[in-house]
């Protein structure tokens, strides 16, 4: 008894310390933790796209040429897409903020790692490397709102998350213009190290440690999973560059795309007949409004990455702007989907999410047809303007909406499987969007220049490059008419996704007070009878 008194004794002040910094966290209430997560979320978004404009300074950095350096791109995009099911039942299993740590502290390394490298093949080890720590820490966003935020507040959270999310995507080309036009190509991996840093800092004083729960993971289910992603995503990301036939010997891009089809439909079966514990709980599609809201995400990830690609063409190519200037034109957007989404999220918290989403889907696909339809060499910066600033209003009623929908009844046990599926859809949206983007640029060109369409798009990607004079008149009027067209996939795309959101229930909550859908304390104290276990001291 006197040893047992000792040892109790001996760690009740560190525990007691303990318990006094998760009841502040408590005290804070959880939006300083959102703020923390979102600041690494952004940073690793932007580095989805930031690359694009920095490809020919690479080039000449490093002295590759362009098939190595769609790599640097290509390699950080299947290692964060691939093992986005296992690292979100990770933060189911281990806890959302120790993986988020650990996935920001691999981030902002690798990061320091690519801005050192003095070949292309180290620097493509080194994106793989980044890639696997951004996998790490998307889920978790979403997990630490899910069970942070009551069901009735969750909205407003999302909004924050969402607007991170819809911004990150589009303004990374101006982030990556003005550093390489300004200290060079290795800042924009340069820049990620302090931003990580303050990132790890605040992350770790602010995100409340959450219960854990014992999941089990069953290898041939991992591996099934990472299998099947991966020749899926490969197969569709990298068919353009091997002209949709073959890889090697018998390995072609149509076979390793059935594969994965074929080893993810294997997957899929296991998860409904295993006795053990699914990586992926099939039963989180019985809730209409999280299944739906997978459909129309991967519908905005196709949009969004698939419009960038020939409106960044167009920009440089056909008008002669730089990549900074095309870059800007983004603004619009951005000011306009920063400012509504505290907005749109009270709104997303009291109102049905069918008619938010609707509208916000279809005036994006509006944005979209009304930017194919000014897309001539003779446009004004001001026509190119309002479309934009259009699809910025659209943007806050697209992924914040989307996302609190998709969340709104997720289990708290299954909150990281939840966010890491959702995450996954998004990411396979935005593959198929930048393969069949380009698939499609690729037909409208022979179509609109005939014989001149090969070197008609190598001189669109040169002059898009550099920034240069743009293509010569003879060749930018069909060239602007290619990209004109390809703008409108993108846009009709997007209407699947508004058939989706047309189907979404109302949400059980709706007309209770804000705090009715408990979340998950945050705080050492008893968990509620309607929730999760809550903090656990660390």
């Amino acid at each position: 008894m006197a040893i047992d008194e000792q040892q109790t004794a001996g760690h009740s002040e560190p525990a007691r310390a303990r318990v006094g910094r998760h009841e502040a966290v408590r005290e804070r209430g959880p939006w300083p933790a959102l703020w923390a997560l979102v600041l690494g979320f952004f940073m690793i978004l932007v580095d989805s796209t930031i690359v694009s404009v920095a490809t020919p300074a690479i080039i000449r950095g490093l002295g590759a040429d362009v098939n190595s350096v769609i790599w640097v791109t290509s390699a950080y995009l299947l290692a964060y897409a691939v093992p986005l099911l296992v690292t979100g039942r990770l933060g189911d299993r281990f806890g959302p903020k120790y993986v988020y740590l650990v996935g920001l502290a691999l981030f902002t390394a690798a990061s320091l790692w690519c801005g050192l490298t003095g070949s292309i093949t180290e620097l493509v080890v080194a994106r793989v490397v980044q890639g696997l720590g951004a996998s790490l820490m998307t889920p978790q966003t979403m997990a630490v709102i899910t069970r942070t935020f009551p069901a009735g507040q969750r909205g407003q959270a999302m909004s924050l998350w969402g607007a991170t999310a819809g911004v990150a995507t589009l303004v990374g080309p101006l982030v990556g213009g003005l550093l390489v036009d300004g200290p060079g190509w290795q800042w924009i991996f340069f820049i990620n190290v302090p931003i990580g840093v303050i990132g790890l800092v605040l992350a770790w004083r602010l995100v409340p440690r959450l219960e854990t729960h014992s999941h089990s993971f069953d290898l041939i289910v991992v591996a099934l999973s990472s299998i099947g992603m991966f020749c899926l995503v490969f197969g569709i990301q990298e068919g353009e560059t091997y002209d949709w036939g073959t890889i090697t010997g018998f390995l072609s891009v149509p076979l390793l795309i059935g594969f994965g089809v074929v080893v993810l439909g294997v997957f899929i079966w296991w998860q409904g007949h295993m006795r053990g514990e699914p990586l992926v709980p099939l039963s989180l599609f019985r809730d209409r409004n999280f299944s739906l809201s997978n459909a129309a995400i991967t519908t905005v990830g196709f949009s969004i990455t698939g419009m960038a690609f020939p409106l960044m063409l167009f920009t440089q190519a056909v008008l002669g702007y730089s990549p900074t200037k095309s870059a800007l034109l983004l603004v619009p957007m951005a000011v306009l989907s920063g400012a509504l989404a505290p907005i749109v999220g009270r709104f997303v918290d009291t109102v049905h999410p069918r008619y938010i989403t609707t509208a916000g889907l279809l005036l994006c696909s509006i944005s979209l047809f009304w930017v194919s339809r000014v897309m001539t060499p003779d446009v004004a910066v001001w026509q190119l303007l309002l479309p934009m600033a259009l699809l910025g209003v659209a943007n806050a009623g697209m992924w914040a909406p989307l996302a609190a929908t998709a969340t709104r009844n997720l289990p708290m046990r299954s909150a990281g499987a939840g966010a890491g599926i959702y995450n996954t859809t998004r990411q396979v949206g935005a593959v198929l969007g930048s393969a069949a983007i380009a698939a499609v640029i690729e037909a409208r060109l022979a179509v609109n220049l005939g014989a001149a369409a090969g070197s008609a798009g190598g001189a669109g990607a040169a002059a898009g490059g550099t920034g240069g004079t743009g293509l010569p008149p003879q060749l930018a009027s069909g060239f602007a008419s290619a990209m004109s067209e390809a703008m409108l996939l993108p846009a009709a795309v997007l209407l699947l996704g508004v058939v989706a959101v047309l189907f979404f229930v109302k949400p059980s909550f709706a007309g209770k007070p804000a705090n009715a859908a408990a979340a998950e304390p945050t705080g050492a104290g008893p968990a509620p009878a309607d929730a999760a276990a809550g903090v656990a001291p660390a």
